[in-house]
This record gives C-alpha cells, structure tokens and sequence, in this order.
C-alpha cells in the first residue's frame, strides 16, 4: 500500500499529503545544471487502497502526491534549473490517465478530492512557467491518454513520437461516460486552441489522434521520429533554458519534513494550530504570528530556510487544508482565528517586497498565492473571527477576505487585557495574491463598486477597529462582547444544519465573481459538471461504463437528455 496512506495511533486511516524522494514509489527527480528529469514509473503495486493496480502509468491521488512535491522542490531545491524534461519510464506507454478501478470503487467524495488536488498539481505546473520560469517540456512515447494527456497539456511544450504508434487521447466520454475530470477540455479550447470540431471529433475518438494530424490540429507542438527525437529534445531544452530568468549555479534550500503531532481531536504544527470540534462539525484553523521581527536581508531568509516564518507557515496552512479537505469529510465549517503581533507579519511582508527580485521570495510569495488559492476551493464554510490579539494583518489579512463570513469584536472582552482587534491592509493584499478568476480578493469583493475598493485602498497601513473594518466592508459583523459569542454560536450552528451539497454549490458559486480564465472555468465549469456526472448511474450506476469497463460487458445507459 502506498507511503501516503497511514494510520493514527487509535488505528484510524488518513491520507498524508508529506512526502520525499526518499520515499517516491512512482516517480524520479534528477537534476543536472538548468535541466531536470521528471520520469513518471508508477508502481503498479503501489495503489492507495487495495482492489486495484497501476497498470500502464495509471494513477490514483498517491501518485499525484508525490508529483505535487516533487513540483515543489524543483522550485525551492533547485533555482538553477530552468526547464523540466517530463517523461514516462515505460515501454510503449506514457500514461494511460487515472486507474479505471480506482475510480470505479471509490467515494464520491474521494473522486472529488482526487480530481481537485489532481488539477491544482496541474496548475502548479503552468503557474511555474508563467511565473517562476521553469518551463517544461513532455516528451510523449507510447500511449497518452485521458489524464495523461491533460498532464502534457500542463506543459509548455509537448514532442510526441512519430512511431505510427504513439497517440494522444480524450477517451473518457465514448469509454467511460464521463469527462476529462482534471482540465483537459478546457486546456485543448482554451489553451491550445484547438478548433471546436476538431476537439469534437477528438474528444470522441477512442483510439486518439497520432501524428501530422496531431501537429495540425494542435494537439501536439511537434512530432518526431524515434531516430531524431533525442536529439530535438535536447535542442528544445536548450531554448527553452536560454529564455528563463531563474538563477545560475545558485542552491536552493531544503524543504524539511513538517514537524506535525496528531491528537484525536487536533493537529499541532510550529506556526499552525487545528482543533475539531466534532459534535459541532467545525475546525478551527488558529494562525500564530512570528514571535519576533524579520531578519535583515535575503541573505538571512536564505539561512533560516525551511523554518522562514513565511514559508513555514504557508507549507503547514497548506497540509492542514489539505488533511480535512480529504480526512475530515464530516467538518461543515473551517473557522479561521490568529494570534500575534501585527508589527512582526507586516514586518515579514516588507522584507518580502524589500527583496522581491530574489528568487527565494519570488517562491514564498507564489507558494502563498497557491495556499490561498487552496483555501477558495475548499468545499467548506470559511469563516474569519478577528478577535483580540490577533494578526490578521497584510499577507494574513487575506485570509479574512477569503472567507464567506467575517465577525469581528468591538473593544474588548470582559476581563481580557488584549488589545482590541484590528485589522491592517498593505500593498499584498492589492494583487500579491490573485485568485483563480485573475484579480485581488480585495477587487472582487468590491465588484461594480469601485468606489468601495478606493476607500478600501486609501486605508493601507492604517489599523482598522472593528467600526472601521465594518464600515470599508471589509468584515461581515461587527459586535461588542455582549452579542459576540451568541451571534458566532448561532451562526455554526445554522450552517452545519444546513445541506452540504447546497452549501457546497452556494459557496462556490458566490466566491469567483468577476473575470473569467482558464484556471476559473476548470473549477468552477468543468469540475462542477465532472462531479455531477461522477453521480449519474450512466457511469456509476452496477450498469455504467465505469463499473463495466474492461469486463467485456457494454454499458446500458438511460438516454434522457437532463
């Protein structure tokens, strides 16, 4: 069974998204100057659950786990490398996508997982490209089909072999009843451009597309016969590598494993505390500031590696929305809360923003825009109590306007000698940190109101009380000690009353208004449409084609259009 399926003490399995190379069972980093290879050789006995083998370069989530770091260290480990070569370390195969049984056998709550956590590893890909300069190039031999082939879509540049063998492939509709679940679709209209017929005929042809139809129809960059292909290869590495900025001969800093400890009803990490509260079906995420100002310069960033505030924090927030993303099924809402000293987060922004030409700080604040970006897509009530004491301040700010409710105390609490909450914005919170629809959250929460965003703007670095935030908008509620624990209590406990499929369209629906990319239609269009069909007995049904694949039996299907 694979390394990311563990179990706690009291016996209960849970999915672990911390891995290294040390423990890859599907995949091979090497790196070597300004080139890396990324061979993709899954295990076929290396499957999550049990019931099903890898056959063929299939994946399941354990596979795309060990992918997504090994896409994190080419970024933090090696700044010098400056194109990735992405290849398959099979025969006659580059990937045959996601494994039928697995997807077959599974929740649908763990298919909807997969797929998402599968596409946002995708997107990590081209948002390297655009953004860090490390660009890849895949390199199609054999078979490349369904999610193999939205993961060379993922890439800058695809060479397919010109072996009369070697093909790309959308089957998913004529074979399984389904859609390609992780951007396919939307990668080969947008993205490639593909004409709509074409994609048409494509997406509806088993046996794929090989190659000069391939080039024409743009599916594929190039194709190349088996005697000349290396030596292409290596050409298009060398121009690729020639137009990126990244550093030369520079070293990178190790991600060190995350110092977690598990409780039954929490998870400790050094900067990130989560606490669940089962009966009541929240997690309270709590964020803890750093204890002391920033260190001077890029030098010192450098030297603290791993344990950086910044990047320390954003890499726990991160694992934490992933665990209950996928563990912690029941969890209605997520409450966020922070402690801390607001001097000392906005004091880590300015060193950022003070050096932000280095690529170290290129990467935090890129991996801080993905975990946000994590945070919006998470199919969970988010909610931001900005309480005494607390640090909701420039990059953490966004945490506050990333939620779908927002309460903040006026003054403070009988008793308590904190200070009054407060809430500070600078120049981060601008555009620092887009969201899947291209703009700021500060943007699209003030949609058609751009008066509303002047105001917003005219208060950087200017710290808000509760009066203040709630007048600029910028929290839901404001109240005074009397009402604040009902109206929080009351609250929770109308939302996990609520259904949570309902819940899970509303909140999807309201959160990406605004402008429309690639990024925003692959989760909120073509994921939403996925997983609606991932429920319909044409593919899931003892009868649909999932269920029936490869059993020699064809799928009956109820015909009526809906």
């Amino acid at each position: 069974m694979a390394d990311a399926k563990r179990k706690l003490a009291n016996g209960a399995s849970w999915i672990d998204f911390q891995t290294d190379p040390s423990r890859y069972r599907h995949w091979k980093l090497a790196a070597e100057g300004d080139v890396a290879m990324l061979t993709m050789d899954v295990d076929e006995k290396g499957s999550l659950f049990e019931g099903y083998d890898l056959k063929l370069n299939s994946y399941d989530l354990g596979v795309d786990i060990e992918l997504a770091d090994a896409l994190a260290r080419l970024r933090f480990e090696y700044p010098s490398v400056r194109v990735v070569q992405l290849r398959s370390g099979k025969p006659r195969v580059f990937c045959a996508g996601a494994n039928i049984r697995m997807l077959a056998g599974a929740t649908h709550a763990h298919k909807v997982n997969f797929c998402k956590f599968t596409n946002e590893t995708r997107n990590s890909i081209e948002d390297a490209s655009e953004n860090s300069s490390q660009r890849m190039i895949c390199v199609v031999t054999g078979s490349c089909a369904g999610g193999g082939y939205e993961l060379a879509l993922a890439a800058d540049h695809i060479i397919l072999q010109d072996d009369g063998s070697s093909t790309v492939s959308l089957p998913e509709l004529p074979l399984l009843a389904v859609l390609p679940g992780t951007g396919g679709l939307t990668r080969v209209t947008d993205k490639r451009k593909v004409r709509r017929d074409h994609a048409d005929v494509f997406c509806t042809t088993e046996e794929g597309i090989k190659g000069k139809r391939a080039v024409e129809w743009k599916l594929v960059d190039e194709v190349v016969p088996n005697s000349k292909l290396e030596d292409v290869v290596k050409t298009r590495l060398k121009e690729f590598a020639a137009k990126s900025d990244r550093p030369k001969d520079t070293k990178g800093i190790k991600l060190t494993p995350l110092n977690r400890k598990f409780s039954p009803n929490g998870i400790e990490y050094g900067f990130v505390s989560v606490a669940f509260d089962r009966a009541s079906r929240i997690a309270t995420i709590t964020l803890r500031g750093p204890e002391a100002p920033p260190p001077a310069d890029a030098a010192a960033i450098i030297a603290q590696g791993a344990a950086f505030w910044p990047l320390a924090m954003a890499r726990e927030l991160d694992d934490a929305i992933l665990h209950i993303r996928i563990n912690e099924l029941d969890v209605a809402a997520i409450v966020f809360k922070s402690v801390g000293e607001r001097e000392n987060v906005l004091g880590y922004d300015t060193l950022l923003d003070s050096v932000h030409g280095h690529w170290l700080a290129r990467e935090i604040r890129l991996l801080w825009k993905r975990v946000f970006k994590r945070i919006d897509l998470t199919s969970r009530s988010l909610v931001a109590i900005v309480e005494p004491g607390s640090c909701f301040a420039g990059t953490l700010a966004e945490i506050v306007l990333a939620a779908d409710r927002s309460y903040m105390l006026i003054g403070q609490k009988n008793g308590d000698n904190k200070p009054p909450a407060a809430i500070v914005l600078d120049d981060v919170n601008l555009g620092a940190y887009p969201m899947v629809n291209g703009i700021s959250r500060l943007e699209s929460r003030f949609l058609g109101d751009p008066s509303a965003l002047e105001a917003a703007k005219a208060c950087l670095g200017n710290v808000l009380n509760a009066e203040s935030a709630e007048e600029l908008g910028l929290v839901t509620f404001a109240y005074d000690d009397v009402d604040w624990d009902d109206e929080i209590r009351i609250f929770l406990e109308e939302r996990a009353s609520f259904s949570a499929d309902g819940l899970t369209g509303l909140e999807a629906n309201l959160r990406f208004g605004g402008p429309e990319t690639m990024e925003s239609k692959i989760f909120a269009r073509l994921t939403a449409w996925q997983n609606w069909i991932f429920q319909r007995p044409n593919a899931v049904g003892e009868e649909g084609a999932l269920r029936r694949y490869g059993t020699g039996q064809k799928a009956v299907f109820d015909t009526e259009r809906v």
